[in-house]
């Protein structure tokens, strides 16, 4: 099993940027990592997955161009760099790992979830 734990959630204005960081309890060489959001009344939506050696990433087109996923093995870490936040960005933000090297961005086919971290997009 591996623990993760997310941070750096908070609140910032329309246009601002936050990293978000999901640190492990073991090793992350072989699992795929994604990144998932949800807000309030609506579903878990895949917002980016990376796989284990960073060489595939993926991102929902609603974020492309704006998010960077990128991870540290040897911090056990991975990180979603956010860019040009938007108010629908709002969301609670959840890291998760899946017994699969390559990543996805279907919640289902993840194992291990963090307690998420909350994103508030205001002025």
């Amino acid at each position: 099993q591996v623990q993760l734990v997310e941070s750096g959630g908070g609140l910032v204005q329309p246009g601002g940027s936050l990293r978000l960081s999901c640190a492990a309890s073991k090793t992350l060489d072989y699992y795929g990592i994604g990144w998932f959001r949800q807000a309030p009344g609506k579903e878990r939506e895949g917002v980016s997955c990376i796989s284990h050696s960073g060489e595939n990433l993926d991102y929902a087109d609603s974020v492309k161009d704006r998010f960077t996923i990128s991870r540290d093995n040897a911090k056990n870490t991975v990180y979603l760099q956010m860019n040009r936040l938007k108010p629908e960005d709002a969301a609670t933000y959840y890291c998760a790992a899946q017994n699969s090297a390559f990543g996805s961005r279907f919640p289902t086919e993840y194992h291990y979830w963090g307690q998420g971290t909350q994103v508030t997009v205001s002025s």
